[in-house]
């Protein structure tokens, strides 16, 4: 085992006693949204033991995904404003991550990146693979960077249903939607691909409900059951619930989910093909000069049967018109993989070039966490007009 430094063992001990973010504002910090959003929060340790996927509800509450435990975390951070984005870039993330949990970059695993739209603070979910120690490290807008309280939080914990001597393997997103949390993963059962719905308030201890996906692979030409959801986002159409997905290999479906009941099987409908050998890694939505576009960043695994661009991380942006198509799978708009756009309204991003997590901060400017020559930066960039 590498030997921590000493600044890694301080701060190593403020994530096990009292970290970052006092809980004294919390009287202000509950606005009407936290209220709405959680039921019989719990003061003390969080307790993650495997962490993952991470995102923002209102109010400053921070949804975490601990897969060890196959739970929701949701964190009241007391985070909620005024904006201040980050400034500058912040060269080596990566090391400066490991440094203060006193290790190197090597001794790191980093699960994924989100930033707080309330207040512009980008936050950055990491295990120490020494210990398994898990901890979640700020960046304000000076590029400063902390850890989040997680042994003296305010939380509640929402177990992820699953059948009897089942497990579940992986928790691939987490997200807010207007009356319920969302998230997708993995189980060992024979209909794998899973999405959970948890309706607020998001109770401590209480479990949401549990549907099984199919979803007509386009490259594959085939229905599959077990490919799980990488990264989604919630969308409505019509006045109609939906999360919309993206896989490996690379289609992006979307699933209605405003009038299913617990434990049914739903048929996703596949819009759009973005090419195989890739694998997404994050989602989301803006809008610009009247036009809604999705955006999502992937890893090409198989990158060089595929030459497009200087990196194996690469993104597009996706006219969100080809959502609103019915019944397509087979049928569905695919791109031109050996360009940069085409068909109209499928796009290859140059700023995600290079992209290992990408977040929204508003519908001008994203934040990229960057792989620069096997570093990792932090920074802000323009969304295509």
């Amino acid at each position: 085992m590498k030997r921590f430094t000493f600044l890694g063992l301080f701060l190593s001990a403020l994530l096990s006693v009292t970290i970052y973010i006092s809980q004294a504002p919390y009287a202000n910090a509950v606005a009407e949204d936290t209220v709405a959003i959680l039921a019989n929060v719990q003061q003390g340790d969080a307790e993650i033991s495997r962490i993952g996927r991470m995102s923002f509800a209102p109010g400053g509450v921070l949804l975490v995904a601990d897969i060890g435990s196959a739970s929701i975390v949701a964190i009241e951070t007391g985070d909620i404003g005024p904006v201040k984005k980050l400034k500058e870039r912040v060269n080596d993330v990566d090391k400066k991550i490991a440094a203060a949990l006193g290790t190197d970059k090597e001794g790191i695993n980093i699960a994924d990146m989100t930033v707080n739209p309330a207040s512009g603070k980008i936050y950055v979910s990491v295990q120490r693979k020494a210990d398994g120690l898990n901890a979640i490290i700020l960046f304000d807008e000076n590029g400063k960077l902390a850890p989040l309280n997680l042994k003296k939080a305010r939380f509640v914990r929402v177990p992820l249903p699953v059948a009897d001597q089942k497990t579940i393997r992986n928790i691939s997103g987490v997200e807010f939607s207007k009356d319920r949390v969302l998230a997708a993963g993995q189980s060992n059962e024979e209909f794998s691909s899973k999405i959970y719905s948890l309706p607020l308030p998001l109770t401590h201890g209480k479990a949401g409900e549990v549907y099984s996906t199919e979803t007509y692979h386009v490259a594959h030409g085939r229905w599959e059951t077990r490919a799980p959801i990488q990264s989604f986002i919630p969308y409505q159409e019509e006045g109609e619930d939906y999360i919309v997905g993206s896989f490996a290999c690379t289609p992006i479906a979307k699933f209605k989910i405003s009038d299913i009941k617990q434990n049914e099987h739903i048929k996703g409908t596949s819009v759009v093909e973005l090419g195989s050998g890739n694998r997404p890694m994050d989602m989301f939505t803006y809008e610009k000069n009247g036009k809604k576009w999705l955006i999502t960043n992937t890893d090409r695994f198989h990158h060089e049967r595929r030459p497009l661009g200087p990196s194996q991380y690469w993104g597009v942006r996706v006219d969100m018109a080809y959502l609103q198509a019915d019944e397509i799978n087979a049928e569905a708009a695919r791109r031109v993989v050996t360009e940069k756009s085409g068909p109209n309204g499928i796009e290859v991003v140059d700023a995600l070039f290079f992209a290992k997590h990408v977040a929204k901060l508003n519908n001008d400017e994203m934040v990229i966490l960057r792989d620069n020559k096997g570093a990792l930066d932090l920074e802000i960039s323009k969304l295509p007009e």
